[in-house]
């Protein structure tokens, strides 16, 4: 069993490995937030549930990487409904208010809405339920919708990249039609899970000539839809910045069809910049992780399907909480080495891109895959 780490340092934000372990932290003072080295809390919890995807898509899960061949982790190393609902307890107590469900694809996780019911009967210490959200890719979403909604869901984000058929069938290298995406998205709005988010990953020349159609078919939907620069997640996806088209000029195309606005938001942790439409037809956004770095106010953690706890999107190294979930510990030790963790906390990848390239290179490491640990 892997060992566990309870406090990082600069070295892991570099891409290096971890520090050796240290001793279990004291837990803040009642009503003091979890901050790590930059004043960062701890406000929202990303747990994927599985590394598995019924679709390729290029950015994420290139299929000549993630063949038939390619092993994925066995079901017996899977965190279980319990396991994840106890380790999230813990996180709500230490601060955690949004936690969201991500794979891989979430819905191919067998009985993922009884996760959801364990997930939804969590209260903070005020006494408020956690926002509880999932990201999807829509495929199954059409068939899950209200159980979703029933077993205590709030909302849904789904991951659509293009309108055209053709389009979209070739950025997620599968046969699933578009069709079946926009299907979901409308089951999910009569479940409740509204509004709905629509997340569109752009890469030039694959998929830009979908920005205006995409948002003239979402415009005065009630769903949102964002859109997200081409990022280098993971080691496998072939990124390459000539291939990124920046937030701005989004910004600009879409402006040149219909006037915006820009919506203010002080909330730390938002990471889409958002527009309404001047007209009154909604509203947009964007995230701009590389040519906008938003670290200093990223307060994420990410949960592996096995319980490695990672502190950043473009991570090396993870922290086992599994060892943890699965030696007997009671939630205060939990909390103890959650607290070491983030306060040692100091990743900021996306402000020193290249240096942290750099790093990575020469000490032979490689960033975690999008498709293990979610968006």
């Amino acid at each position: 069993m892997s060992r566990v780490i309870f406090l990082t340092d600069r070295r892991e934000a570099a891409g290096l490995a971890p520090a050796p372990a240290r001793a279990f932290a004291p837990l803040p003072a009642h009503g003091e937030p979890l901050l790590d080295t930059r004043g960062r809390p701890l406000r929202d919890l990303r747990i994927s549930v599985t590394d598995r995807c019924n679709f390729r898509c290029t950015y994420c899960m290139p299929r000549e990487v993630f063949d038939k061949h390619h092993e994925f982790l066995p079901h017996r190393d899977l965190l279980t409904f319990e396991e994840i609902a106890a380790a999230a307890r813990v996180f709500v107590a230490m601060g955690v208010r949004k936690i969201r469900l991500t794979g891989g694809e979430p819905l191919l996780r067998r009985n993922i809405e009884t996760l959801v019911a364990l997930l939804a009967e969590l209260r903070t210490p005020e006494g408020r339920k956690p926002e509880l959200t999932l990201t999807t890719n829509g495929s199954l979403l059409a068939r899950k919708a209200q159980a979703l909604k029933d077993a205590g869901l709030d909302r849904v984000t789904v991951s659509m990249d293009a309108l055209d058929p053709a389009v979209f069938a070739r950025m997620s290298d599968s046969d699933f039609d578009v069709a079946r995406v926009l299907e979901g998205i409308a089951a999910a709005a009569a479940a409740g899970l509204a509004p709905v988010k629509v997340n569109m990953v752009v890469r030039k020349g694959a998929n830009d000539d979908q920005i205006l159609p995409m948002a003239r078919h979402f415009r005065g939907s009630g769903h949102i839809l964002r859109f997200i620069e081409y990022m280098d997640v993971g080691s496998t996806n072939g990124w390459n910045m000539a291939e990124v088209v920046p937030s701005a000029d989004v910004v600009a195309r879409l402006a040149e069809a219909w006037p915006l606005r820009p919506l203010q938001d002080e909330e730390m942790g938002r990471v889409a910049a958002r527009w309404a439409y001047a007209d009154g037809a909604g509203e947009i956004g964007v995230i701009s992780s590389v040519t906008q770095a938003f670290c200093g106010g990223c307060t994420r953690a990410r949960l592996s399907p096995e319980g490695r706890l990672f502190l950043c999107l473009f991570a090396t190294h993870g922290h086992d909480l599994r060892a943890l979930l699965r030696g007997g510990a009671d939630e205060t030790r939990l909390a103890q080495a959650l607290a070491g963790i983030w306060r040692g906390r100091g990743d900021n990848y996306s402000e020193h891109r290249a240096q942290a390239d750099a790093g990575l290179a020469a000490a032979g490491e490689h960033k975690i895959e999008m498709s293990y640990i979610g968006g």
